[in-house]
């Protein structure tokens, strides 16, 4: 089959990212998809994996993590998602040595098509055996994805994986993969209709990713970013109940901000001089929990570690689509901020990190996401906002968002202009009317409206 033949294949698949609301109905389970894996040869087995759950920051702490294992002197497979720009982006190696020109290639080490034309073909015919893609018998899109994934770093024999769950952690299809390190990074309030209503049923969801050691001799290892309380005591029984370490950072790992640099007291030593170049503090946290992930590692497997590595690994993490300048003529920033923790977190950043005269706000949401809760972190930012509705089934119409805006807009004086559009393509384009000199445009509420803005600026739309 051809890539794009494949690419069609893949969209006839059950695919969660594009539905709104569906029933949490009990064929959710992981057993389904493992019968898949074992046809498939488990491609997980063997693989030595970091596994990370959490509401904000995963992708984020996915890279670092791996960023830094690569500076090491080690290959790293990277599972992330969603993509911004194409499907092969969710799947990448990270190779020492192997460097784009400046460093900064923001898909640096993704899957060649060809490669993924020849896995994604093989896993077709072994999913036309268990009976298509109706969401009973075969696979969904993401299970397909997250085996090849799997297959490829496999066949590829990297050194370490990490893997970013798509949504919750307990009936995720990453949960196949037994991990050596578990990070769960801040959870908030999200995906309350399928991952339950209050923080500790979201944090028991996220936190069945810790599961009992298949070796006794080796034990999880779970490393936690800073939590609200409910969500703390949910993993702190969690890992009591599997006998899984535990490590709190800002309790049992620290880190102190200086000027321009941060340092970090760790398990194992101390590591002074540290640097990211992703804007915002919240940042400068996602960077602690994938120290702790790497120096569990370390721990685990008895690697050598030297701070040059862990530094150079932190500063040339790129991570695309979040809080990332894509232009400077007029200064465009692209975030995929969704809920109201994230979007408070860009709040935060844009103010801190960046000067402008005025801020353009373009603004468009998935429809099951807190509308009211985003527009009150971000509306308040902007002269102007410009809403829009990302190509995707679960795009909030613009009428929805209109409301909310408006709302806030009003408790301000009335102050911000509001514009409607009818596509990112059009509203790139009266952003940019409406910026001068000195002003600066926001793109902000999901990241599949961040993926389409980021096509039109560099030209792929």
């Amino acid at each position: 089959m051809t890539y794009p033949q494949i690419l069609d294949y893949l969209e006839s698949l059950i695919n969660y990212e594009k539905v709104s609301r569906w029933a949490y109905k009990t064929s959710f389970k992981l057993e389904r998809f493992a019968g898949f894996l074992k046809r498939v040869g488990d491609p997980q087995r063997g693989l030595r994996c970091v596994h990370v759950a959490g509401s904000k920051g995963k992708g984020s702490t996915c890279a670092f993590t791996a960023y830094m294992l690569r500076e090491m002197g080690y290959s790293v497979g990277l599972y992330t998602s969603p993509h911004l720009s194409g499907l092969r982006e969710r799947f990448r190696i990270l190779r020492p040595g192997a460097r784009s020109a400046d460093g900064r290639d923001p898909f640096e080490g993704m899957i060649p098509e060809e490669t993924f034309s020849r896995l994604a073909g093989e896993l077709i015919e072994a999913n036309g055996e268990s009976g298509g893609g109706d969401g009973e018998k075969g696979v969904t899109y993401f299970e397909f994805c997250t085996a090849l994934a799997l297959r490829y770093f496999s066949r590829e024999n990297v050194d370490f994986c990490v893997f970013e769950t798509g949504l919750g952690g307990r009936l995720d299809a990453t949960n196949c993969v037994e991990a050596a390190v578990a990070v769960i990074t801040p959870i908030s309030y999200e995906h309350t209709r399928v991952l339950g209503r209050t923080l500790a049923e979201i944090a028991g969801e996220k936190a069945g990713i810790i599961k009992p050691a298949v070796n006794k001799k080796q034990l999880l290892e779970v490393i936690s970013s800073p939590q609200m309380g409910p969500a703390a005591e949910v993993i702190r029984k969690r890992c009591a109940w599997t006998k899984a370490g535990l490590w709190e950072v800002g309790k049992d790992i620290t880190f102190k901000i200086n000027d321009g640099t941060f340092g970090v007291k760790g398990r194992f030593a101390e590591y002074g001089g540290l640097r990211v170049t992703l804007p915002g503090k919240h940042q400068v946290v996602n960077s602690v929990t994938a120290l702790g992930a790497v120096e569990a590692l370390a721990h685990r497997y008895r690697l050598q570690t030297d701070i040059d590595s862990l530094r150079r690994g932190l500063y040339n993490t790129v991570w695309p689509g979040r809080c990332e300048t894509i232009a400077r003529d007029p200064l465009i920033l692209l975030d995929g901020a969704q809920n109201r923790a994230s979007a408070a977190a860009l709040r935060e950043t844009v103010k801190e990190s960046f000067s402008f005269r005025r801020l353009i706000l373009v603004l468009g949401l998935s429809a099951d996401k807190d509308i009211r809760a985003v527009c009150r972190e971000l509306v308040p930012l902007a002269d102007s906002v410009v809403i829009t509705r990302a190509d995707n089934p679960r795009a909030s119409g613009t009428d929805v968002i209109e409301k909310e805006v408006l709302r806030v807009s009003e408790r301000l004086g009335g102050c911000v202009k509001v514009l409607k559009t009818v596509s990112v393509g059009e509203a790139m384009e009266k952003a940019k009317s409406e910026a001068e000199k000195e002003d600066m445009i926001l793109v902000a509420g999901s990241l599949f409206l961040a993926g389409e803005a980021r096509d039109v600026i560099t030209g792929r739309l």
